[in-house]
């Protein structure tokens, strides 16, 4: 086992876009567990979109990543040493260690993994946090019925896919939002969507009108911006909108130029009765075990897919989380340690 830890800091706050700058790659001993403890060999790192908003000091649902403190995130990681009469060495666990190759843990949110039920990096993807948000998302403030219109945003993402793909097994017709060619076909011929739509295409209002001739019963909102503004004429009487991430606005320095839209958004609010809602997925943690049982029955009779856009190394974790706020990913974003 080496004897060092590489961690990577946040160095500075941005303004805007974060950039390389922003991170600085240390080494330092690894760390030393105590009574009650673990060591963890970090294997794998998620990278997730909420990130960005643990970079800035701006108050929000959680505490943020202070200045020369680890990055944080999910990482799958191994057992190499233990003080923890729950957990062995050479045991796998879903564990929050953070962009860093070693990370100590008390055992508290520590979650075992059988590498033979499925690939270990899915508890960051398909069985993870973005599934699991994708799932009490849709299916507690979405509610879709069988025949009605679900659009999801960033549809190729680990949650947008799953959106998508559950809606389908609910009996709704799914429409998904996505910036590439090569993205809409993944939707359509490997995921099964009904259709997509590039938003990078030109004219994103008319393909996405042509796509929901019907409108609109549940938007699940990832991104915000232009999309949003697509998909808000479109909305039929009583439309859900789960609002789960705005990735969009994550590195808006101010409000954007232009007149106020908010009363038109809110005389839409009430003309059409829409609901609302934000969430975070720990406001569902009740519905882990559902979560669970239900998308992994779905992973091994094949009604689901997934994909996943690995990158090697540590010190790759910066760029790539950039390249993530600009939808440069192709699925799940992981990087292997």
């Amino acid at each position: 086992m080496s004897d060092v830890n590489r961690r990577i800091v946040l160095a500075s706050r941005p303004h805007g876009e974060p950039t390389p700058a922003h991170f600085r790659l240390e080494r330092g001993t690894v760390p030393v567990p105590h009574e009650g403890e673990v060591l963890l060999r970090n294997r794998y790192l998620s990278l997730d979109p909420y990130m960005r908003g643990r970079m800035s000091a701006a108050k929000s649902y959680a505490k943020p990543v202070e200045i020369n403190d680890v990055m944080v995130g999910g990482t799958v990681s191994e057992v190499v040493a233990s003080h923890h009469p729950g957990f062995a060495v050479g045991d796998t666990v879903l564990a929050y260690g953070g962009w860093q190759d070693f990370s100590v843990s008390n055992g508290q949110g520590l979650r075992k993994l059988d590498p033979s039920a499925a690939p270990v990096t899915t508890a960051l993807g398909v069985l993870g946090m973005p599934g699991m948000t994708a799932y009490t998302g849709l299916l507690t403030i979405g509610a879709p019925k069988p025949g009605e219109t679900v659009v999801v945003a960033a549809a190729t993402g680990p949650v947008g896919s799953l959106v998508g793909q559950i809606a389908k097994l609910k009996g709704a017709r799914t429409v998904g939002i996505a910036g590439g060619a090569d993205k809409c076909r993944h939707l359509t011929e490997d995921l099964g969507f009904d259709a997509a739509v590039d938003h990078r295409s030109g004219d994103l209002p008319a393909a996405l009108a042509a796509a929901c001739p019907d409108g609109i019963d549940v938007y699940f909102e990832n991104v915000g911006g232009a999309v949003f503004d697509a998909v808000l004429p479109l909305l039929n009487d009583f439309a859900r909108i789960p609002v789960c991430g705005l990735v969009a606005n994550y590195n808006m320095t101010e409000l954007p130029p232009g007149p106020d839209r908010v009363p038109a958004l809110m005389r839409a609010v009430l003309s059409k009765r829409l609901n609302f809602r934000g969430f975070i997925v720990s406001d569902f943690a009740d519905q882990g075990p559902a979560f669970l049982k239900d998308v992994g029955q779905w992973l091994r009779e094949g009604k689901i897919r997934y994909r996943e856009d690995v990158v090697e190394g540590l010190e790759s974790a910066p760029e790539a989380f950039i390249g993530l706020l600009k939808g440069r990913n192709f699925g799940k974003l992981v990087v292997k340690l």
